[in-house]
């Protein structure tokens, strides 16, 4: 299996290659992950990344499924791809304004060039799934390839069990700015002052972390919203999620179900999206096992403060009923996946 290293950095897809792996292995499968190392900062740099990649060759495993660019392009003739996502800041991002790329013509050069790999690849490809409908279609938009959609199980249900509400919204994750924390914490500057929020998960870089402090203070929200911003275990993740009253996830365009989404549901706590949050609409229905709001603080705290009435607890078990019926766990996805 192959996927991408960040240094320091650790969220969902790390997450699904180590379970990956050690599903794989419960089956009877021999399985290693080989985890490129891969930094998008400064971009002038990701085609000397990308050449490595593909310069490396693996004699000694009989399939290769890989998750993620720049990994993806290493060759291997029975390659599959579980496509999580491409390099988005040549694509969508592109399209949105909210690139790494460079300006003018070295842009769109290094724009081309990704694409051009992309599309060797994925030619080169035996099968490829996406995550998503997200991904599949943007796959298609952008490149002109088909695939099947094959979303990722949730890794540790077991885990995530509910519990008594203690009065407290909870967004987790990885905090960057596409994954709009920030929004979160402006719309708790218009709620009532006995809400709670709690923020929680590994920053990407030390400014997502700095950021958010500085507008929690610039907010006067220190004694309101908790801002836990680490790597939690898995078992510090999950209290948080089983005492919420509801989960909060506002990322742009995400690319699946996400993560937390599917873990919020797990635990019967209704979940909390915006209008353009992509993937995550798959659980998050308006008035049915959450609420969505418009991406911005007035619509976003009037959602929150929503979550707070009658109808949470009704919702969340809506939440959990619906992604329960979807069926998803381990067996099938490998038995899909290898077949």
């Amino acid at each position: 299996m192959v996927n991408n290293m960040a240094p320091f950095v650790w969220g969902g897809a790390e997450e699904l290659a180590l379970h990956l792996q050690r599903n794989l292995a419960a089956h009877g499968h021999e399985c290693d992950v080989l985890r490129i190392p891969f930094q998008w900062e400064p971009a002038e740099r990701i085609p000397s990344q990308m050449l490595m990649v593909r310069a490396l060759e693996l004699s000694g495993a009989d399939r290769v499924v890989a998750l993620k660019f720049p990994g993806y392009l290493i060759r291997h003739p029975h390659k599959t791809l579980w496509l999580l996502h491409q390099y988005r800041q040549a694509y969508d991002l592109f399209d949105a304004g909210r690139t790494n790329l460079p300006s003018g013509e070295r842009g769109e050069d290094l724009r081309a060039l990704i694409k051009g790999a992309d599309d060797e690849a994925f030619r080169e490809s035996r099968r490829i799934f996406t995550n998503s409908e997200v991904t599949q279609e943007r796959l298609r938009k952008y490149n002109g390839f088909s695939a099947d959609v094959l979303p990722p199980p949730l890794n540790d249900p077991e885990l995530f069990t509910g519990g008594e509400p203690r009065g407290y919204i909870f967004a987790g994750g990885r905090v960057n700015a596409l994954k709009r924390q920030h929004l979160l914490v402006e719309a708790f500057a218009q709620m009532p002052r006995s809400a709670r929020l709690v923020v929680a998960g590994p920053p990407d870089a030390p400014g997502d972390a700095e950021r958010l402090h500085q507008l929690v203070d610039e907010l006067g929200l220190r004694h309101r919203v908790t801002l836990d911003l680490r790597l939690l275990t898995r078992r510090e993740l999950a209290d948080y999620v089983n005492h919420s009253i509801a989960v909060a996830y506002v990322p742009f365009d995400e690319d699946s179900l996400g993560y937390v989404a599917m873990e919020a549901a797990t635990a019967r706590k209704p979940v909390i999206s915006a209008r353009d949050s992509g993937g995550v609409l798959g659980l998050a229905k308006h008035g049915e096992t959450g609420w969505i709001a418009e991406p911005h603080a007035k619509s976003l705290a009037k959602a929150m403060a929503a979550a707070y009435g009658r109808r949470a607890r009704e919702m969340g078990r809506a939440a959990y009923e619906k992604w329960t019926a979807l069926g998803i766990t381990w067996s099938r996805t490998l038995e899909t996946l290898l077949s």
